[in-house]
């Protein structure tokens, strides 16, 4: 049986306040991007009981593109819910923070949150702050479901089969997404012999790189080569020309979308033709690759463009652009599991905030069915989802559904 954390000594929750977001950078200074999204959430501001949640993640720095579309998806459908008269006929408020990418922020920012009476969280969105978030939020008994974070660690601590209780995720997690591209490129691709190349020292690359290698050779394929590149790299063509002498059919490459873009450019200036495969950090690649470069490759994701035009058509009115990427489908999502767990605690009647209201909310999402837009899911031992995988291939550079897999 599985351990399971779960530690109660939950801040004092702030008071009442009307139903509008708050959003700030932990430092204290104002961030305007995803401003409007999370101010006055419903026009109304109820005057009885709000629910407080808090909404975290990187609107600056490096990892921006990913935080703000989870932080617009999450809040989008936070107020659709206030909307339709919030929970029970309470108003949801959201408590939006900027952790600009450090773990260090992100506690910072989620202490901040308790401190503010917050019921549940949305957040983190990449994995090395959720890892952090993980940790604390345990001694707060605090329900948190991540976007994003694939790391099995978020979790799951396999080294001690634990199971972190008040986590759940979205997403699919580092080691599904390397076992189920291995398993498209041998079973529905057909290759055999397959090539490596990911940064070195980094979960999310290591993690799918090392599932792929493993999931490939336990179905009878072969492994020709694994090359690796250090953070801040922008020269790979050393170790393409490596690949390229071991004449791989395909080449795995489990990396983020601005470095696949240079990968795939330099792969093709020294005559590397195969196809490349990846995992949802490719989400984002439109614009950064050309047809040509993108000929015959895949990935798999979380949501495909034009899967939810409901979905699509609001978070254009709302934002006044088209949604940037699968994780803003994901952000959506999580506040939806956050606000199913709520629902269950409003209607046992339980004062929001304190341990039983949180344990609750955690108690539901874990038996809970989430009808989501990147699909029906529920949750398995280690509180990650249990759904189907979408297989994007391109036309032209631009991605598009090729199946459910």
């Amino acid at each position: 049986m599985k351990k399971m954390i779960s530690r109660r000594n939950f801040l004092a929750a702030a008071g009442v306040v009307a139903a509008a977001g708050v959003l700030t950078a932990c430092g204290g200074s104002s961030n305007s991007t995803a401003a409007s999204a999370s101010t006055a959430a419903s026009g109304a501001a109820a005057s009885g009981d709000t629910i407080k949640v808090g909404v975290l993640g990187p609107l600056t720095g490096d990892v921006s593109v990913y935080g703000q579309a989870v932080v617009n998806g999450a809040t989008l459908y936070l107020k659709q819910v206030n909307e339709k008269g919030g929970i029970n006929g309470k108003q949801l408020e959201i408590i939006a923070m900027d952790e600009q990418g450090d773990a260090t922020q992100a506690v910072t920012c989620f202490t901040k949150m308790c401190d503010q009476g917050i019921t549940a969280l949305v957040g983190d969105v990449t994995t090395t702050p959720t890892l952090a978030l993980a940790a604390e939020s345990a001694d707060y008994n605090m329900p948190m479901v991540t976007a994003s974070a694939t790391a099995e660690a978020v979790t799951y601590d396999a080294e001690t089969d634990t199971v972190n209780e008040n986590v759940f995720r979205a997403t699919f997690t580092d080691p599904f997404q390397g076992i189920k591209m291995a398993d498209y490129a041998y079973q529905r691709l057909g290759y055999t012999k397959a090539a490596v190349i990911f940064q070195k020292g980094a979960d999310y690359n290591e993690g799918l790189a090392e599932n792929f290698v493993n999931e490939f050779e336990s179905l009878g394929g072969t492994i020709v080569d694994q090359e690796t590149y250090s953070e801040g790299d922008v020269d790979y063509k050393t170790q393409l020309t490596t690949i390229l002498g071991k004449a791989p059919e395909v080449v795995f490459c489990p990396n983020y979308y601005q470095e696949v873009g240079q990968i795939l450019a330099q792969a093709e200036s020294i005559g590397l033709a195969v196809p490349f495969l990846g995992g949802d950090g490719w989400d984002g690649l439109e614009g950064y690759a050309t047809a040509d470069q993108l000929k015959d490759a895949y990935f798999c994701a979380n949501y495909a463009k034009g899967s939810n035009p409901d979905f699509e058509d609001a978070y254009k009115a709302e934002y006044g652009e088209e949604y940037p990427n699968g994780f803003a489908p994901l952000g959506y999502d999580a506040a939806m599991t956050v606000v199913y767990g709520i629902q269950a605690a409003e209607d046992a009647g339980l004062a929001a905030g304190d341990d039983d209201y949180k344990q609750a909310v955690i108690d539901a999402i874990a038996g809970g069915t989430i009808d989501g837009i990147t699909g029906t899911f529920t949750f398995d031992e280690h509180h990650n989802p249990v759904k189907q995988t979408a297989i994007l291939c391109f036309d032209g550079a631009t991605p598009v559904l090729k199946e459910m897999f």
